[in-house]
């Protein structure tokens, strides 16, 4: 098996992501505004960001002011996304359930829980680069094409 393809498709995936999502700020600059607000992060700060919270505990020094919101709400959609790759059906109570907390709205919740699940299948095509032979670089493929199916399924579900 020629590793080049998987490479190839390591390295242009995030920034082909980045690219589609600079095409949709120049269609749609009011909704991509209000995205980027909630949490307009590149792809190289979402890596980093989930490498760091590999490395330190949940129990550490409070972070700055909403900070404790924004972990909330990423961890809530996290559990969407699990949730939803076992029962959809459950996972669709899930969101109800927390949306009737009136901590978080639906589109609050389903667009963590397609960044969760993105991020999850970018950062498995990121271990590609390290993969020890081509059949290890093909199964890190194959690993993230059920993340990045999850995260077009969230993000064209329509909760009406």
């Amino acid at each position: 098996m020629n590793l080049l393809p998987c490479l190839q498709v390591s390295l242009s995936a995030a920034p082909l992501l980045d690219m589609a999502r600079a095409e949709d700020d120049a269609r749609w600059p009011a909704a991509v505004a209000r995205e980027r607000a909630a949490a307009g992060l590149t792809f190289a700060a979402r890596c980093a960001l989930a490498a760091a919270g590999e490395v330190f505990e949940p129990d550490g020094p409070p972070g700055p002011p909403g900070m404790a919101a924004a972990m909330g709400l990423a961890s809530a959609g996290e559990d969407v996304a699990a949730c939803w790759r076992h029962d959809p059906q459950e996972a669709l109570a899930l969101v109800q359930e927390l949306v009737a907390s009136g901590e978080f709205t639906e589109d609050e919740l389903l667009d963590d829980a397609v960044d969760s699940a993105v991020l999850t299948g970018l950062l498995t095509l990121q271990e590609v680069r390290t993969a020890s032979d081509p059949s290890a670089a093909a199964e890190l493929c194959l690993q993230a094409v059920p993340h990045i199916a999850l995260a077009v399924t969230l993000a064209s579900t329509d909760l009406d």
